[in-house]
Protein backbone atom coordinates (compact mmCIF):
# COMPACT_ATOMS: atom_id res chain seq x y z
CA UNK A 1 0.00 0.00 0.00
CA UNK A 2 1.02 3.60 -0.55
CA UNK A 3 1.09 5.91 2.47
CA UNK A 4 -2.37 7.29 1.69
CA UNK A 5 -3.84 3.84 1.06
CA UNK A 6 -2.50 2.68 4.39
CA UNK A 7 -3.88 5.74 6.20
CA UNK A 8 -7.29 5.34 4.54
CA UNK A 9 -7.35 1.65 5.40
CA UNK A 10 -6.74 2.40 9.08
CA UNK A 11 -9.28 5.25 9.12
CA UNK A 12 -11.99 3.11 7.48
CA UNK A 13 -11.27 0.20 9.84
CA UNK A 14 -11.68 2.51 12.85
CA UNK A 15 -14.84 4.14 11.44
CA UNK A 16 -16.56 0.80 10.79
CA UNK A 17 -15.65 -0.32 14.30
CA UNK A 18 -17.09 2.90 15.76
CA UNK A 19 -20.35 2.77 13.74
CA UNK A 20 -21.11 -0.96 13.64
CA UNK A 21 -18.84 -2.42 16.33
CA UNK A 22 -17.41 -5.03 13.96
CA UNK A 23 -13.91 -5.82 12.73
CA UNK A 24 -13.85 -5.18 8.97
CA UNK A 25 -10.10 -5.59 8.49
CA UNK A 26 -10.46 -8.62 6.21
CA UNK A 27 -12.97 -6.97 3.86
CA UNK A 28 -11.43 -3.51 3.45
CA UNK A 29 -9.87 -2.87 0.05
CA UNK A 30 -8.48 0.55 -0.90
CA UNK A 31 -7.95 1.15 -4.62
CA UNK A 32 -7.30 3.92 -7.12
CA UNK A 33 -10.43 4.55 -9.26
CA UNK A 34 -10.00 4.10 -13.00
CA UNK A 35 -11.79 7.40 -13.55
CA UNK A 36 -9.88 10.26 -11.81
CA UNK A 37 -13.17 12.20 -11.58
CA UNK A 38 -14.28 9.71 -8.91
CA UNK A 39 -11.45 10.78 -6.62
CA UNK A 40 -7.92 9.78 -5.69
CA UNK A 41 -8.80 6.62 -3.73
CA UNK A 42 -11.88 4.49 -3.17
CA UNK A 43 -13.09 1.66 -0.93
CA UNK A 44 -15.90 -0.83 -1.50
CA UNK A 45 -16.18 -1.79 2.18
CA UNK A 46 -19.89 -0.86 2.35
CA UNK A 47 -20.76 -3.29 -0.43
CA UNK A 48 -18.68 -6.01 1.16
CA UNK A 49 -20.58 -5.55 4.44
CA UNK A 50 -24.06 -5.50 2.86
CA UNK A 51 -24.77 -9.20 3.34
CA UNK A 52 -23.55 -9.21 6.92
CA UNK A 53 -25.47 -6.05 7.93
CA UNK A 54 -28.58 -6.70 5.78
CA UNK A 55 -28.61 -3.12 4.48
CA UNK A 56 -28.14 -1.29 1.21
CA UNK A 57 -24.46 -0.40 0.62
CA UNK A 58 -25.25 3.31 0.33
CA UNK A 59 -27.05 3.23 3.70
CA UNK A 60 -24.08 1.44 5.26
CA UNK A 61 -21.65 3.96 3.80
CA UNK A 62 -23.47 7.12 4.99
CA UNK A 63 -22.61 6.95 8.75
CA UNK A 64 -19.09 5.70 7.96
CA UNK A 65 -18.51 8.78 5.82
CA UNK A 66 -19.73 11.08 8.60
CA UNK A 67 -17.16 9.59 10.98
CA UNK A 68 -14.40 9.76 8.37
CA UNK A 69 -15.03 13.44 7.77
CA UNK A 70 -14.21 14.01 11.43
CA UNK A 71 -11.30 11.57 11.73
CA UNK A 72 -9.46 11.76 8.38
CA UNK A 73 -8.20 15.34 7.96
CA UNK A 74 -6.01 14.45 4.97
CA UNK A 75 -9.11 14.33 2.76
CA UNK A 76 -10.35 17.33 0.86
CA UNK A 77 -13.62 15.50 0.25
CA UNK A 78 -15.19 12.12 1.06
CA UNK A 79 -18.24 11.16 -1.00
CA UNK A 80 -20.51 8.20 -1.69
CA UNK A 81 -20.94 6.95 -5.27
CA UNK A 82 -23.46 4.32 -6.39
CA UNK A 83 -23.90 1.61 -5.47
CA UNK A 84 -21.93 2.34 -2.29
CA UNK A 85 -18.32 3.25 -3.04
CA UNK A 86 -16.66 5.66 -0.62
CA UNK A 87 -14.42 7.98 -2.65
CA UNK A 88 -11.61 10.10 -1.20
CA UNK A 89 -10.00 13.16 -2.67
CA UNK A 90 -6.78 14.06 -0.87
CA UNK A 91 -6.16 17.70 0.07
CA UNK A 92 -3.46 19.65 -1.73
CA UNK A 93 -1.60 20.24 1.53
CA UNK A 94 -1.46 16.52 2.27
CA UNK A 95 -0.31 15.67 -1.25
CA UNK A 96 2.52 18.21 -1.21
CA UNK A 97 4.03 16.69 1.95
CA UNK A 98 5.58 14.01 -0.27
CA UNK A 99 8.03 16.58 -1.66
CA UNK A 100 9.96 16.88 1.58
CA UNK A 101 9.88 13.13 2.11
CA UNK A 102 11.48 12.60 -1.29
CA UNK A 103 14.05 15.35 -0.69
CA UNK A 104 15.01 13.78 2.63
CA UNK A 105 15.19 10.17 1.46
CA UNK A 106 16.72 10.97 -1.94
CA UNK A 107 18.33 7.81 -3.42
CA UNK A 108 16.39 5.54 -1.06
CA UNK A 109 12.98 6.99 -1.90
CA UNK A 110 10.79 4.18 -3.15
CA UNK A 111 12.37 1.66 -0.82
CA UNK A 112 9.88 -0.14 1.39
CA UNK A 113 9.62 -2.98 3.91
CA UNK A 114 7.10 -5.17 2.07
CA UNK A 115 9.62 -8.01 1.81
CA UNK A 116 11.28 -7.56 5.19
CA UNK A 117 12.19 -10.88 6.81
CA UNK A 118 11.90 -12.84 3.54
CA UNK A 119 15.00 -14.58 2.21
CA UNK A 120 15.00 -15.45 -1.48
CA UNK A 121 17.59 -16.98 -3.79
CA UNK A 122 17.22 -15.89 -7.41
CA UNK A 123 18.99 -17.99 -10.04
CA UNK A 124 19.04 -16.64 -13.57
CA UNK A 125 20.97 -16.49 -16.84
CA UNK A 126 22.89 -19.73 -16.01
CA UNK A 127 23.87 -20.19 -19.65
CA UNK A 128 26.26 -23.04 -20.42
CA UNK A 129 29.89 -21.83 -20.20
CA UNK A 130 30.56 -22.79 -23.79
CA UNK A 131 30.23 -19.50 -25.65
CA UNK A 132 29.09 -15.90 -25.66
CA UNK A 133 25.83 -14.71 -24.14
CA UNK A 134 23.37 -13.81 -26.89
CA UNK A 135 20.16 -11.78 -27.12
CA UNK A 136 18.00 -14.51 -25.59
CA UNK A 137 20.27 -14.45 -22.54
CA UNK A 138 20.06 -10.64 -22.59
CA UNK A 139 16.32 -10.73 -21.95
CA UNK A 140 16.79 -13.22 -19.11
CA UNK A 141 19.65 -11.19 -17.63
CA UNK A 142 17.81 -7.85 -17.67
CA UNK A 143 14.61 -9.33 -16.23
CA UNK A 144 16.36 -11.24 -13.45
CA UNK A 145 18.59 -8.34 -12.44
CA UNK A 146 15.60 -5.97 -12.30
CA UNK A 147 13.69 -8.48 -10.15
CA UNK A 148 16.61 -8.55 -7.73
CA UNK A 149 16.84 -4.74 -7.64
CA UNK A 150 13.11 -4.48 -6.93
CA UNK A 151 13.24 -7.10 -4.19
CA UNK A 152 16.29 -5.52 -2.57
CA UNK A 153 14.54 -2.14 -2.60
CA UNK A 154 11.54 -3.80 -0.95
CA UNK A 155 13.50 -5.24 1.97
CA UNK A 156 13.98 -8.83 0.77
CA UNK A 157 17.23 -10.58 1.67
CA UNK A 158 18.30 -11.59 -1.86
CA UNK A 159 21.09 -13.89 -3.05
CA UNK A 160 21.85 -13.55 -6.77
CA UNK A 161 23.14 -16.82 -8.20
CA UNK A 162 24.44 -18.16 -11.51
CA UNK A 163 24.35 -21.96 -11.86
CA UNK A 164 27.19 -23.24 -14.03
CA UNK A 165 26.47 -26.42 -16.00
CA UNK A 166 30.06 -27.66 -16.14
CA UNK A 167 29.58 -31.40 -15.66
CA UNK A 168 27.68 -32.54 -18.75
CA UNK A 169 28.48 -33.60 -22.29
CA UNK A 170 28.45 -30.01 -23.56
CA UNK A 171 31.60 -29.31 -21.53
CA UNK A 172 33.23 -32.47 -22.89
CA UNK A 173 32.51 -31.17 -26.36
CA UNK A 174 34.02 -27.79 -25.43
CA UNK A 175 37.18 -29.52 -24.26
CA UNK A 176 37.43 -31.63 -27.42
CA UNK A 177 36.79 -28.58 -29.62
CA UNK A 178 39.55 -26.64 -27.88
CA UNK A 179 41.97 -29.55 -28.28
CA UNK A 180 41.19 -29.70 -31.99
CA UNK A 181 41.88 -25.99 -32.42
CA UNK A 182 45.01 -26.30 -30.24
CA UNK A 183 46.38 -29.04 -32.51
CA UNK A 184 45.42 -26.97 -35.54
CA UNK A 185 47.54 -24.09 -34.19
CA UNK A 186 50.60 -26.35 -34.38
CA UNK A 187 49.64 -27.75 -37.77
CA UNK A 188 48.58 -31.10 -36.34
CA UNK A 189 45.43 -33.14 -36.99
CA UNK A 190 42.80 -33.72 -34.31
CA UNK A 191 39.14 -34.27 -35.27
CA UNK A 192 36.74 -31.44 -34.44
CA UNK A 193 33.58 -33.07 -33.07
CA UNK A 194 30.59 -32.73 -35.37
CA UNK A 195 28.47 -31.60 -32.42
CA UNK A 196 31.32 -29.56 -30.94
CA UNK A 197 31.80 -25.79 -30.87
CA UNK A 198 32.92 -24.14 -34.09
CA UNK A 199 32.66 -20.45 -33.09
CA UNK A 200 35.62 -18.11 -33.39
CA UNK A 201 35.89 -17.60 -29.63
CA UNK A 202 36.82 -21.30 -29.18
CA UNK A 203 39.63 -20.89 -31.70
CA UNK A 204 40.86 -17.75 -29.90
CA UNK A 205 40.91 -19.53 -26.53
CA UNK A 206 42.85 -22.47 -28.00
CA UNK A 207 45.38 -20.09 -29.54
CA UNK A 208 45.82 -18.31 -26.19
CA UNK A 209 46.46 -21.65 -24.48
CA UNK A 210 49.00 -22.57 -27.16
CA UNK A 211 50.85 -19.29 -26.68
CA UNK A 212 50.71 -19.70 -22.90
CA UNK A 213 51.63 -23.41 -22.58
CA UNK A 214 53.48 -24.17 -25.78
CA UNK A 215 53.11 -27.58 -27.41
CA UNK A 216 53.29 -29.69 -24.23
CA UNK A 217 49.68 -30.89 -24.57
CA UNK A 218 50.31 -32.47 -27.98
CA UNK A 219 51.88 -35.52 -26.37
CA UNK A 220 50.15 -35.44 -22.96
CA UNK A 221 47.97 -38.19 -21.57
CA UNK A 222 44.58 -37.89 -23.30
CA UNK A 223 42.52 -37.96 -20.10
CA UNK A 224 44.74 -35.38 -18.43
CA UNK A 225 44.67 -33.23 -21.56
CA UNK A 226 40.87 -33.32 -21.81
CA UNK A 227 40.47 -32.48 -18.11
CA UNK A 228 42.79 -29.49 -18.52
CA UNK A 229 41.13 -28.11 -21.65
CA UNK A 230 37.66 -28.52 -20.13
CA UNK A 231 38.67 -26.65 -16.97
CA UNK A 232 40.56 -23.96 -18.89
CA UNK A 233 37.71 -23.53 -21.35
CA UNK A 234 35.08 -23.17 -18.63
CA UNK A 235 37.28 -20.73 -16.69
CA UNK A 236 37.89 -18.51 -19.70
CA UNK A 237 34.30 -18.62 -20.97
CA UNK A 238 33.02 -17.76 -17.49
CA UNK A 239 35.42 -14.83 -17.20
CA UNK A 240 34.03 -13.50 -20.48
CA UNK A 241 30.43 -14.07 -19.33
CA UNK A 242 31.13 -12.24 -16.07
CA UNK A 243 32.69 -9.30 -17.95
CA UNK A 244 29.73 -9.06 -20.32
CA UNK A 245 27.20 -9.23 -17.48
CA UNK A 246 29.09 -6.48 -15.61
CA UNK A 247 29.04 -4.33 -18.78
CA UNK A 248 25.28 -4.99 -18.91
CA UNK A 249 24.84 -3.84 -15.30
CA UNK A 250 24.31 -7.33 -13.87
CA UNK A 251 26.15 -8.60 -10.81
CA UNK A 252 26.08 -12.04 -9.20
CA UNK A 253 26.71 -12.82 -5.55
CA UNK A 254 27.29 -16.54 -6.08
CA UNK A 255 28.58 -18.76 -8.89
CA UNK A 256 27.49 -22.34 -8.17
CA UNK A 257 29.23 -25.08 -10.17
CA UNK A 258 27.38 -28.26 -11.11
CA UNK A 259 30.64 -30.15 -10.55
CA UNK A 260 30.41 -29.21 -6.87
CA UNK A 261 27.61 -31.75 -6.50
CA UNK A 262 29.75 -34.53 -8.00
CA UNK A 263 32.90 -33.95 -5.97
CA UNK A 264 33.88 -36.69 -3.51
CA UNK A 265 34.04 -34.34 -0.56
CA UNK A 266 30.56 -33.01 -1.37
CA UNK A 267 28.53 -36.23 -1.57
CA UNK A 268 25.43 -34.10 -2.04
CA UNK A 269 24.01 -36.11 -4.91
CA UNK A 270 24.61 -39.38 -3.05
CA UNK A 271 23.02 -37.97 0.10
CA UNK A 272 20.05 -36.66 -1.88
CA UNK A 273 19.47 -40.02 -3.59
CA UNK A 274 19.82 -41.84 -0.26
CA UNK A 275 17.26 -39.51 1.30
CA UNK A 276 14.81 -40.08 -1.55
CA UNK A 277 15.29 -43.84 -1.24
CA UNK A 278 14.66 -43.78 2.52
CA UNK A 279 11.45 -41.83 1.92
CA UNK A 280 10.24 -44.41 -0.60
CA UNK A 281 10.40 -41.96 -3.50
CA UNK A 282 12.48 -44.14 -5.84
CA UNK A 283 12.45 -47.60 -7.39
CA UNK A 284 14.65 -49.74 -9.65
CA UNK A 285 13.48 -50.78 -13.11
CA UNK A 286 15.40 -52.02 -16.18
CA UNK A 287 18.66 -51.33 -14.40
CA UNK A 288 17.80 -47.65 -13.86
CA UNK A 289 16.75 -45.67 -10.77
CA UNK A 290 13.40 -43.89 -11.09
CA UNK A 291 11.66 -41.11 -9.15
CA UNK A 292 7.96 -41.68 -8.44
CA UNK A 293 7.12 -38.23 -9.79
CA UNK A 294 3.63 -39.25 -10.98
CA UNK A 295 2.65 -39.41 -7.29
CA UNK A 296 3.29 -35.65 -7.18
CA UNK A 297 1.58 -34.38 -10.33
CA UNK A 298 4.02 -35.32 -13.12
CA UNK A 299 2.74 -37.09 -16.25
CA UNK A 300 5.32 -39.89 -15.95
CA UNK A 301 8.02 -41.10 -13.59
CA UNK A 302 11.49 -39.70 -14.21
CA UNK A 303 14.90 -41.39 -14.42
CA UNK A 304 17.44 -40.32 -11.83
CA UNK A 305 20.23 -42.75 -12.69
CA UNK A 306 20.43 -44.37 -16.12
CA UNK A 307 21.12 -48.06 -16.71
CA UNK A 308 24.72 -47.23 -17.70
CA UNK A 309 25.28 -45.62 -14.28
CA UNK A 310 25.27 -42.01 -15.46
CA UNK A 311 22.91 -39.49 -13.90
CA UNK A 312 20.10 -37.66 -15.65
CA UNK A 313 20.04 -33.86 -15.73
CA UNK A 314 17.31 -33.92 -13.10
CA UNK A 315 19.40 -35.52 -10.35
CA UNK A 316 22.03 -32.79 -9.78
CA UNK A 317 19.29 -30.19 -10.24
CA UNK A 318 17.31 -31.71 -7.35
CA UNK A 319 20.46 -31.74 -5.21
CA UNK A 320 21.13 -28.11 -6.18
CA UNK A 321 17.65 -26.93 -5.15
CA UNK A 322 17.80 -28.86 -1.89
CA UNK A 323 21.15 -27.22 -1.18
CA UNK A 324 19.66 -23.79 -1.84
CA UNK A 325 17.08 -24.33 0.89
CA UNK A 326 19.69 -25.82 3.23
CA UNK A 327 21.72 -22.64 2.82
CA UNK A 328 18.89 -20.71 4.43
CA UNK A 329 16.73 -19.63 1.49
CA UNK A 330 13.19 -21.01 1.82
CA UNK A 331 12.00 -19.00 -1.20
CA UNK A 332 13.56 -19.88 -4.56
CA UNK A 333 13.10 -18.10 -7.89
CA UNK A 334 14.47 -19.51 -11.16
CA UNK A 335 14.38 -17.94 -14.63
CA UNK A 336 14.36 -20.61 -17.34
CA UNK A 337 13.76 -20.78 -21.07
CA UNK A 338 10.20 -21.33 -22.27
CA UNK A 339 11.07 -24.89 -23.37
CA UNK A 340 11.44 -25.89 -19.69
CA UNK A 341 7.70 -25.93 -18.93
CA UNK A 342 7.59 -29.64 -18.10
CA UNK A 343 10.79 -29.29 -16.09
CA UNK A 344 9.01 -26.86 -13.74
CA UNK A 345 6.47 -29.59 -12.95
CA UNK A 346 9.06 -32.27 -12.17
CA UNK A 347 11.28 -29.96 -10.09
CA UNK A 348 8.32 -28.84 -7.98
CA UNK A 349 7.28 -32.49 -7.71
CA UNK A 350 10.71 -33.38 -6.33
CA UNK A 351 10.67 -30.59 -3.76
CA UNK A 352 7.15 -31.47 -2.59
CA UNK A 353 8.11 -35.15 -2.38
CA UNK A 354 11.06 -34.23 -0.17
CA UNK A 355 8.74 -32.40 2.20
CA UNK A 356 9.27 -28.77 1.20
CA UNK A 357 6.19 -26.51 1.28
CA UNK A 358 4.13 -25.76 -1.81
CA UNK A 359 5.48 -22.60 -3.41
CA UNK A 360 9.08 -23.11 -2.31
CA UNK A 361 10.13 -22.76 -5.96
CA UNK A 362 8.74 -20.14 -8.35
CA UNK A 363 9.81 -20.18 -11.99
CA UNK A 364 9.50 -17.44 -14.60
CA UNK A 365 9.68 -18.88 -18.11
CA UNK A 366 11.35 -16.55 -20.60
CA UNK A 367 9.78 -16.56 -24.05
CA UNK A 368 11.75 -16.16 -27.27
CA UNK A 369 13.09 -12.87 -28.60
CA UNK A 370 13.04 -11.96 -32.28
CA UNK A 371 15.54 -9.27 -33.26
CA UNK A 372 14.03 -7.07 -35.98
CA UNK A 373 15.72 -4.55 -38.28
CA UNK A 374 14.07 -2.81 -41.24
CA UNK A 375 11.00 -4.92 -40.55
CA UNK A 376 12.86 -8.20 -40.99
CA UNK A 377 14.19 -10.72 -38.50
CA UNK A 378 17.93 -10.54 -37.81
CA UNK A 379 19.44 -13.78 -36.52
CA UNK A 380 23.12 -13.27 -37.08
CA UNK A 381 25.77 -10.73 -36.22
CA UNK A 382 26.97 -8.84 -39.29
CA UNK A 383 30.51 -8.95 -37.90
CA UNK A 384 30.86 -12.61 -36.93
CA UNK A 385 28.03 -14.41 -38.70
CA UNK A 386 26.98 -15.90 -35.37
CA UNK A 387 24.10 -15.04 -33.04
CA UNK A 388 24.14 -11.41 -31.87
CA UNK A 389 25.87 -11.26 -28.50
CA UNK A 390 24.96 -9.09 -25.52
CA UNK A 391 28.12 -7.08 -26.02
CA UNK A 392 27.41 -6.46 -29.72
CA UNK A 393 23.83 -5.45 -28.95
CA UNK A 394 24.90 -2.98 -26.27
CA UNK A 395 27.60 -1.52 -28.50
CA UNK A 396 24.92 -1.06 -31.17
CA UNK A 397 21.87 0.30 -29.29
CA UNK A 398 23.36 1.02 -25.84
CA UNK A 399 22.94 -0.68 -22.46
CA UNK A 400 20.03 1.57 -21.44
CA UNK A 401 17.96 0.85 -24.55
CA UNK A 402 18.73 -2.88 -24.44
CA UNK A 403 17.69 -3.23 -20.80
CA UNK A 404 14.58 -1.05 -21.12
CA UNK A 405 13.28 -2.87 -24.18
CA UNK A 406 13.84 -6.29 -22.60
CA UNK A 407 12.02 -5.48 -19.33
CA UNK A 408 9.21 -3.39 -20.82
CA UNK A 409 7.31 -6.47 -21.99
CA UNK A 410 6.30 -9.39 -19.78
CA UNK A 411 8.63 -12.34 -20.37
CA UNK A 412 5.58 -14.62 -20.61
CA UNK A 413 5.03 -13.13 -24.10
CA UNK A 414 7.12 -13.49 -27.23
CA UNK A 415 8.95 -10.30 -28.06
CA UNK A 416 10.08 -8.43 -31.16
CA UNK A 417 13.08 -6.22 -30.36
CA UNK A 418 12.96 -3.30 -32.80
CA UNK A 419 16.63 -2.42 -33.27
CA UNK A 420 15.84 0.61 -35.45
CA UNK A 421 13.63 2.09 -32.73
CA UNK A 422 16.18 1.30 -30.01
CA UNK A 423 18.82 3.31 -31.90
CA UNK A 424 16.67 6.41 -32.30
CA UNK A 425 17.51 9.57 -30.41
CA UNK A 426 14.03 11.08 -30.35
CA UNK A 427 10.78 10.79 -28.42
CA UNK A 428 9.64 7.80 -30.46
CA UNK A 429 12.17 5.79 -28.49
CA UNK A 430 10.66 5.29 -24.99
CA UNK A 431 14.10 5.25 -23.33
CA UNK A 432 15.07 8.58 -24.89
CA UNK A 433 11.62 9.98 -24.05
CA UNK A 434 12.04 9.15 -20.35
CA UNK A 435 15.69 10.17 -20.09
CA UNK A 436 14.95 13.43 -21.86
CA UNK A 437 12.37 14.22 -19.18
CA UNK A 438 15.03 13.80 -16.52
CA UNK A 439 17.51 16.00 -18.37
CA UNK A 440 14.79 18.66 -18.67
CA UNK A 441 14.31 18.54 -14.90
CA UNK A 442 18.04 18.86 -14.31
CA UNK A 443 18.26 21.75 -16.78
CA UNK A 444 15.55 23.68 -14.93
CA UNK A 445 17.25 23.17 -11.57
CA UNK A 446 20.64 24.08 -13.05
CA UNK A 447 19.20 27.25 -14.57
CA UNK A 448 17.43 28.26 -11.37
CA UNK A 449 20.54 27.60 -9.27
CA UNK A 450 18.84 28.44 -5.96
CA UNK A 451 16.17 26.33 -4.26
CA UNK A 452 15.08 26.61 -0.63
CA UNK A 453 13.26 23.65 0.92
CA UNK A 454 9.96 24.68 2.56
CA UNK A 455 7.62 23.12 5.10
CA UNK A 456 4.62 23.89 2.92
CA UNK A 457 4.02 23.87 -0.83
CA UNK A 458 0.51 25.27 -0.66
CA UNK A 459 0.60 26.99 -4.03
CA UNK A 460 0.94 23.79 -6.04
CA UNK A 461 -2.70 23.63 -7.07
CA UNK A 462 -2.54 23.05 -10.83
CA UNK A 463 -4.27 19.82 -11.86
CA UNK A 464 -1.06 18.46 -13.42
CA UNK A 465 0.94 19.33 -10.31
CA UNK A 466 -1.48 17.41 -8.09
CA UNK A 467 -1.42 14.44 -10.42
CA UNK A 468 2.40 14.37 -10.37
CA UNK A 469 2.37 14.60 -6.56
CA UNK A 470 -0.02 11.68 -6.31
CA UNK A 471 2.11 9.59 -8.67
CA UNK A 472 5.26 10.38 -6.69
CA UNK A 473 3.49 9.43 -3.47
CA UNK A 474 2.43 6.10 -4.95
CA UNK A 475 5.93 5.17 -6.13
CA UNK A 476 6.90 2.98 -3.11
CA UNK A 477 3.67 1.06 -3.61
CA UNK A 478 4.50 0.43 -7.26
CA UNK A 479 7.95 -0.84 -6.27
CA UNK A 480 6.48 -3.22 -3.68
CA UNK A 481 3.90 -4.57 -6.14
CA UNK A 482 6.47 -5.06 -8.90
CA UNK A 483 8.77 -6.89 -6.47
CA UNK A 484 6.02 -9.18 -5.14
CA UNK A 485 4.78 -10.07 -8.64
CA UNK A 486 8.29 -10.17 -10.17
CA UNK A 487 7.13 -7.84 -12.94
CA UNK A 488 9.70 -5.12 -13.77
CA UNK A 489 7.47 -4.05 -16.67
CA UNK A 490 5.17 -2.48 -14.06
CA UNK A 491 7.96 0.01 -13.39
CA UNK A 492 8.45 0.82 -17.08
CA UNK A 493 4.68 1.47 -17.24
CA UNK A 494 4.93 3.69 -14.15
CA UNK A 495 7.89 5.65 -15.57
CA UNK A 496 6.14 6.26 -18.88
CA UNK A 497 3.01 7.53 -17.10
CA UNK A 498 5.01 9.85 -14.84
CA UNK A 499 7.09 11.18 -17.73
CA UNK A 500 4.05 11.75 -19.94
CA UNK A 501 2.44 13.89 -17.24
CA UNK A 502 5.69 15.76 -16.59
CA UNK A 503 6.25 16.59 -20.27
CA UNK A 504 2.68 17.94 -20.40
CA UNK A 505 3.29 19.96 -17.23
CA UNK A 506 6.58 21.33 -18.60
CA UNK A 507 4.81 22.55 -21.74
CA UNK A 508 1.86 24.16 -19.93
CA UNK A 509 3.28 25.63 -16.70
CA UNK A 510 6.08 28.11 -16.27
CA UNK A 511 8.34 26.80 -13.50
CA UNK A 512 10.78 29.71 -13.26
CA UNK A 513 8.95 33.02 -12.90
CA UNK A 514 11.18 35.92 -11.74
CA UNK A 515 8.07 37.92 -10.86
CA UNK A 516 6.88 35.28 -8.38
CA UNK A 517 9.89 33.80 -6.52
CA UNK A 518 7.72 31.95 -3.96
CA UNK A 519 5.77 30.00 -6.60
CA UNK A 520 9.02 29.42 -8.50
CA UNK A 521 10.61 27.92 -5.40
CA UNK A 522 7.64 25.63 -4.75
CA UNK A 523 7.62 24.42 -8.33
CA UNK A 524 11.36 23.81 -8.17
CA UNK A 525 10.67 21.57 -5.18
CA UNK A 526 8.17 19.60 -7.26
CA UNK A 527 10.64 19.29 -10.14
CA UNK A 528 13.42 18.19 -7.81
CA UNK A 529 11.22 15.54 -6.15
CA UNK A 530 9.99 14.31 -9.53
CA UNK A 531 13.57 14.01 -10.80
CA UNK A 532 14.66 11.99 -7.78
CA UNK A 533 11.69 9.65 -8.18
CA UNK A 534 12.32 9.20 -11.90
CA UNK A 535 16.03 8.54 -11.40
CA UNK A 536 15.29 5.96 -8.69
CA UNK A 537 12.71 4.23 -10.89
CA UNK A 538 15.13 4.02 -13.81
CA UNK A 539 17.85 2.66 -11.51
CA UNK A 540 15.57 -0.24 -10.56
CA UNK A 541 15.61 -1.18 -14.26
CA UNK A 542 19.35 -0.72 -14.62
CA UNK A 543 18.81 2.34 -16.80
CA UNK A 544 20.79 5.57 -16.32
CA UNK A 545 19.40 9.08 -15.84
CA UNK A 546 21.69 11.42 -17.82
CA UNK A 547 21.72 15.06 -16.73
CA UNK A 548 22.44 16.36 -20.23
CA UNK A 549 21.27 15.03 -23.60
Amino acid sequence: MSDFEHLIFEAVEAAVKQVYDIDAKDVIVVETPRDPKMGDYSTSVAMRLAKQLHKRPSDIAAPIVEVLKETFPQAKSIEIANPGFINFRISEDSLTQVINRVLEERDSYGHNDSGKGKKVLVEWVSANPTGDLHCGHARNAAWGDSICRLMEASGYDVLREYYINDAGNQVNMLGESLISRYFEFFGKEYPLPEDGYHAADVKHIAEDIAKQDGDKWLTADSAERLAYFKAEGVKRELAKIERDLAMYGVKMDSWMHETFFYENDSKRIKDCLARMNEMGLTYEKDGALWFRSTDYGDDKDRVLRKSDGSLSYLTPDIANHVYKVERGYPNLVDLWGADHHSYVIRMNAALRALGYPEGTLSVDLIQMVRMVENGEEVKMSKRTGNAITIRELCEDVGVDAARWFFVSKDVASHMDFDMDLARKKDNNNPVFYCQYAYSRMHSILEKAQAFEQKESYDRLTDEKELLILKMIGDFPNHVAEAAASRKPNKITDYVLSLVKIYHSYYNSCRVINPEDPDLTNQRLGLVKATGITLKNALALLGVSAPEHM
